[in-house]
């Protein structure tokens, strides 16, 4: 039996980035339960607008991403987005997932930076949340590809601060993806459907990818990039 290939495009995450993220928004959850300003917030505000001025010296002027025709310009590294964009990006989501061929399963637990109406996750992160997890998913099994479309319906209140459990399932009919998914709160006896989506992908191939430029040596830029 051919053993599948995860499908990836980008590169790995810094360890620091992913410890930035965390630390991001952990904190940020703090700072939204404050019940006024504070002396370390001010000096959280200093150190962050000396960060900022120290990194913009340091990555490209360029944000562009070094994919496809811009793979050699002066643009930013792009990370890889096929899973788990929570754990380095602060403005996403985490969760935890295991995948068994075409099921796909797993936790999820919003904390307060994604709040909508009181202790309520605002219902957008939930489509963010469903179209990550379902590309991880179609990632994990090696067929993948652009999202096409995404339908909510929203079942009750997804609350905040809560372990929330999900379920997706998936079929592949050609060259196109569907997944069906559940969001559900407590356990699985007598668990209540929070959400449900329906996610459709058009299946991508994976040597039509564009380039995507590995990281490069501190202070080289065009040109090429070393391994």
């Amino acid at each position: 039996m051919t053993a599948i290939k995860p499908w990836t495009f980008g590169v790995e995450p810094l360890p620091q980035t992913e410890r930035v993220a965390g630390a991001l928004r952990r904190v940020a959850d703090l700072v939204l339960a404050l019940e006024s300003d504070d002396a370390d917030v001010d000096q959280l505000l200093a150190d962050l607008e000396r960060a900022e001025t120290a990194l913009a010296a340091k990555v490209p002027a360029e944000l562009t991403p070094r994919v496809g025709p811009a793979v050699d310009g002066d643009g930013r590294v792009y990370v890889d987005h096929a899973r788990h964009v929570g754990a380095f990006n602060p403005a996403f989501p985490e969760y935890e997932i295991t995948v068994d061929g075409d099921l796909a399963e797993g936790t999820v637990n919003f904390p307060l930076v994604f709040e909508g109406p009181p202790g309520i996750v605002h219902g957008g992160f939930l489509a963010v949340f469903f179209d990550l997890v379902v590309q991880h998913h179609n990632c994990d099994v090696g067929v993948a590809g652009k999202t096409t479309s995404l339908r909510l319906g929203f079942r009750r209140p997804a609350p905040l601060l809560t372990d929330l459990r999900f379920s997706v399932h998936r079929r592949v009919a050609g060259d196109r993806i569907r997944s069906t998914a559940e969001l559900r709160l407590g356990e699985e006896r007598g668990s209540k459907l929070v959400c449900e989506a329906e996610i459709d992908a058009i299946a991508g191939v994976r040597e039509n990818l564009p380039a995507v430029s590995p990281r490069r040596m501190p202070g080289r830029s065009g040109g090429g990039a070393d391994t």
